[in-house]
């Protein structure tokens, strides 16, 4: 039984094919492309509205030198939002639950940030590592323990991202087991049951959403720091 609990985690395979190529692909085909009704079409100005709110919020606290970074912040954010939530319907797959991949967008995007703030202004970014005040003995500590928050980033990053959606959807999955197991033997609870996975539904739903925006909010604060 707990093995078909994760089995929902695997990467689905159709002649030997993974389909998380498929699913990595399908958020681009959910945007429109440019046609005579760009200006009115609803659902398109809708889109664009939200992409424009969401970059100017995310760009706001940084400089002119960092908001070279919005195209390709603003595109991660999209995909992470169209995967979480596509993730959510029936008989789909979910690739942010898989670690590997969200490790393979974290560490990147992390060591970006780092190294265009050792190139910039290298004074700057290795003076993180020491805050200011310091008394002397302290030093050799405060630099190691700094350092060792600096390389955790990327693994907070994707494992936040992973932990927060496998425990969604295995609590979606525990749930709806038990209204179908409950459905045979009383209705009202069965009934009451669903009511909660309904309710966690919608919970997973703002997850889905709030953890997209986490990650691109954090990857441009370590943007801000060595800007």
């Amino acid at each position: 039984m707990n093995l078909t609990f994760f089995d929902q985690f695997m990467s689905p395979q159709t002649l030997g094919i993974p389909l998380i190529i498929l699913a990595l692909l399908t958020p681009s085909l959910m945007l429109p492309t440019q046609n005579n009704r760009w200006l009115t079409n609803r659902l398109s100005t809708l889109q664009l509205w939200a992409i424009n709110l969401f970059t100017k919020q995310l760009m706001m606290p940084i400089n002119k030198t960092g908001h070279k970074w919005s195209i390709t912040l603003t595109s991660l954010m999209t995909m992470l939002l169209m995967i979480n939530l596509l993730g959510l319907l029936p008989y789909t797959f979910t690739p942010t639950t898989q670690l590997s991949m969200n490790m393979g967008l974290a560490i990147p995007m992390w060591m970006a940030t780092v190294l265009t703030g050792l190139r910039n202004q290298p004074t700057t970014s290795l003076g993180h590592l020491l805050p200011e005040g310091t008394p002397t003995p302290l030093i050799p500590i405060l630099i190691m323990i700094e350092t060792i928050s600096l390389f955790i980033r990327p693994l907070a990053l994707g494992v936040r991202l992973t932990a927060n959606l496998t425990a969604g959807h295995l609590l979606i999955q525990l749930t709806s087991t038990a209204v179908l197991a409950l459905l045979s033997m009383t209705m009202t609870l069965s009934i009451l049951t669903m009511t909660i996975l309904f309710l966690l539904t919608i919970l997973e739903l703002a997850v889905a959403m709030i953890q997209a925006y986490v990650f691109v909010l954090l990857l441009s604060l370590y943007l801000q720091e060595n800007i």
